[in-house]
C-alpha cells in the first residue's frame, strides 16, 4: 500500500514542480532523454510481441474473454504498485499484462482473420505509420507543445464513455456507432502525441521510469489498433454486403 501511494505522490510531486518559468522553457531533448525513449521503445516492441503471443493463444486455445482481462488489469495494478527498483519484475509484469491483453482481443482479431487476414496486417501496419508518424511529431515539436491538450483529450474520454453508453441502448443506429468508432480513434491518436511529450517532460524532471512510460505508449497503441481494426472489418463486410444484394 505503501508503495501505491508513493507512486501516485511522485505524479503530484512531477506536476508541481512544474512553474510557470518552465511551461516557456523549450529545451532540445537531452541525450538522457533520448536513451531514456530508447529504452521506451524497445521495451513497447517487446510488448507488442507478448501481445501477439497473446493473440495467437487464443486463436490456438480459445482462451481469450473476462478472465484475460482481469489479469491484464491485475497485472497492471501490480505493476504500479511495485516499486522502480524491482525492474526484472516490472518488465515480466508488462509482459504479463500484455499478453493477458492480446489474448483479450484475440476473439476481434480471430474474427477479422475469418474474414479476410490481410485486414489484420492492414490495421497493424496502419496502426504502426499512425504511431510512429504521431510519436515523431511529438518529440520533434517544442516540449510543451501538445500537452495543453490533455484536458481537451479527457473531456473527449468523457464524451467517448457517455457515446459507448448510448450505443449500446440504440443498437440499431448505426450512425452513432460509426461516429463513436471515430471519434474514439481520434481521441486515442491525440493521447499518443500528448503521451509522448509528457514522457519526454518527465524525463527531463528524472522520472526515467522506462516500463511505466512503455505501459502508457503500449495502451494508447492497442486502443489505436483495435479501433482501425474495427473500422477496416466494418467497411470489408459493408463492401461484402454491397456485393451480395448486386447479385441477387
Amino acid at each position: 500500500m505503501e508503495s501505491f501511494t508513493s507512486f501516485f505522490d511522485s505524479q503530484s510531486a512531477s506536476r508541481n514542480s512544474w512553474s510557470y518559468e518552465s511551461l516557456k522553457n523549450f529545451r532540445q531533448i537531452s541525450p538522457t532523454v533520448q536513451t531514456h525513449l530508447k529504452q521506451v521503445y524497445l521495451l513497447l516492441c517487446c510488448a507488442l510481441l507478448s501481445s501477439a503471443l497473446g493473440a495467437y493463444l487464443h486463436i490456438l486455445w480459445n482462451v481469450g474473454g473476462f478472465l484475460t482481462t482481469l489479469g491484464c488489469m491485475g497485472s497492471i495494478f501490480w505493476l504500479l504498485t511495485t516499486p522502480p527498483y524491482e525492474e526484472k519484475k516490472r518488465v515480466s509484469l508488462l509482459m504479463a499484462a500484455a499478453l493477458f491483453e492480446g489474448a483479450s482481443i484475440g476473439p476481434l482479431i480471430k474474427l477479422a482473420i475469418d474474414f479476410d487476414s490481410s485486414i489484420v496486417v492492414g490495421a497493424f501496419v496502419g496502426c504502426a505509420v499512425a504511431f510512429g508518424c504521431f510519436s515523431a511529431a511529438a518529440m520533434v515539436a517544442r516540449r510543451r507543445e501538445y500537452l495543453y491538450l490533455g484536458g481537451l483529450l479527457s473531456s473527449g474520454v468523457s464524451i467517448l464513455f457517455w457515446l459507448q453508453f448510448a450505443s449500446s441502448i440504440f443498437r440499431g443506429y448505426t450512425g452513432l456507432f460509426k461516429f463513436e468508432l471515430y471519434f474514439g480513434l481520434l481521441v486515442f491518436v491525440g493521447y499518443i502525441v500528448v503521451d509522448t511529450q509528457d514522457i519526454i517532460e518527465k524525463a527531463h524532471y528524472g522520472d526515467l521510469d522506462y516500463v511505466k512510460h512503455a505501459l502508457t505508449l503500449f495502451t494508447d497503441f492497442v486502443a489505436v489498433f483495435v479501433r482501425i481494426l474495427i473500422i477496416m472489418l466494418k467497411n470489408a463486410s459493408d463492401k461484402e454486403e454491397k456485393k451480395k444484394r448486386r447479385r441477387n
